[in-house]
């Protein structure tokens, strides 16, 4: 028999908000964070702005030595972690922390740390001595899940997630999955990424994946409209609090909504672009509907990949309208990304907060900046402005480069 697994605390470190509250806040007036690049000088880049983290000080949350040995990517996990474990409310003391761990996952790990480190070496003419002892600690993908352990002494199951732009979803899933059958009672699971540097903006440039709108940056994330001309890259971190249903009940846990349920395929198609009408898609959003003992008619909304990419907006759309035809046009379909960009790895955590939120408050953020509809994308995308709405089910797709897709149903408590 499978537990039930409930959301009972949530942190974030975002482009429009550090901390839920202005997280979300933000998100429902439509506030854009995307801005001029400030990290780095990008006179030679094609792309010269991004969704940053303004006005993030890691000695808010952290003593100076560990943000000195850690990368921005871990600075924001566990700056997202904090929040999330207060929030929670959960006892530290009192909690066993052998059956609460931690899975926590980052699209690339410490690029900045990798872009540093390159040019200590370059600098000094191939000569590896002056190579930080901390380089390879810092650079790992699955540091911030052990340094979250270290940090909280969670003893359960501590790993990390690396699947591009599902990674985030990937850890949530794999928490879920992990609680249902009986492994661990509580976990940790998110995702956070840093690669506005140099490497990363000029990486993506060179694939072509990313918008180069540089006269008007504000307006280049525009998911689902006709203009669009490639994602915009974000970052930050994004942590949830996940617990089986009768240990958050007898603890007296404020608990935010249920996760019903999940579904995992690949595409086996192609590294970068989504199989042929959003086929992957497609299919994992009938194994959600599935494992969660839903209908097709149950669904209210759907929190959107929603890259402002011509594929995946177009493949994405195709999904939805191919799994629940005429009904497709009753589902509110949006995109957060639209407003704080591309969080990568961290997308599907973030995203999953946002969806969270909107079964609390009965509010479904905009997709902004949809101007021009395209005949190839057909849905409901929650134009400009948020939508005030009852929320009882609502799903989160994520997809990445590689083919790996993820969709999680969330549901109001019953």
């Amino acid at each position: 028999m499978k537990r039930r697994v409930v959301v009972t605390g949530l942190g974030a470190v975002t482009p429009v908000g550090l901390n839920v509250k202005d997280f979300w806040a933000n998100l429902i007036e439509g506030q854009s964070g995307v801005d001029f690049i400030t990290y780095f000088d990008t006179t030679e880049y094609d792309t010269k702005f991004a969704a940053e983290l303004k006005g993030f000080n890691p000695l808010d949350y952290m003593d100076r030595k560990l943000s000195q040995r850690i990368d921005p990517f871990t600075q924001y996990a566990l700056a997202a972690t904090k929040e999330a474990v207060k929030d929670s409310g959960i006892n530290l003391d009192t909690l066993n922390k052998e059956r609460a761990g931690v899975i926590y996952g980052s699209g690339i790990g410490g690029m900045w740390t990798y872009d540093k480190q390159q040019r200590v070496l370059y600098d000094r003419n191939g000569n590896p001595d002056r190579i930080s002892p901390f380089f390879i600690p810092m650079l790992i993908a699955d540091i911030a899940a052990g340094r979250i352990s270290m940090i909280y002494g969670f003893k359960g199951p501590n790993y990390a997630t690396t699947s591009a732009c599902s990674t985030s979803a990937n850890s949530i899933i794999d928490s879920v999955m992990l609680i249902r059958y009986g492994h661990a009672d509580v976990m940790i699971t998110g995702g956070a990424e840093a690669v506005i540097c140099p490497m990363g903006v000029g990486g993506f440039n060179a694939m072509k994946a990313i918008s180069t709108r540089n006269d008007a940056p504000k307006k280049a994330s525009r998911p689902f409209d006709k203009n669009r001309d490639g994602f915009v890259m974000g970052e930050g971190g994004a942590t949830l609090i996940l617990e089986e249903y009768e240990h958050a009940k007898a603890r007296g846990a404020k608990i935010y909504c249920e996760i019903a349920g999940f579904g995992l395929t690949g595409d086996a198609h192609h590294i970068t672009e989504p199989a042929p009408n959003g086929d992957g898609v497609s299919r994992a959003i009938k194994i959600t509907i599935e494992d969660s003992g839903l209908t097709l008619n149950d669904i209210d909304a759907i929190n959107a990949h929603g890259t402002s990419t011509p594929p995946n907006d177009r493949n994405e759309s195709a999904a939805i309208r191919n799994v629940f035809g005429e009904n497709a046009n009753k589902i509110a379909v949006h995109s957060i990304k639209s407003m704080i960009g591309h969080l990568l790895g961290a997308a599907g955590a973030i995203e999953a907060i946002s969806s969270v939120l909107s079964i609390r408050d009965g509010i479904i953020p905009p997709t902004i900046n949809y101007e021009t509809p395209d005949p190839e994308c057909d849905l409901n995308y929650v134009a400009n402005t948020a939508l005030k709405k009852d929320v009882n089910v609502i799903l989160s797709d994520n997809s990445g480069f590689g083919g790996h897709n993820t969709v999680i149903a969330f549901k109001k408590l019953d």
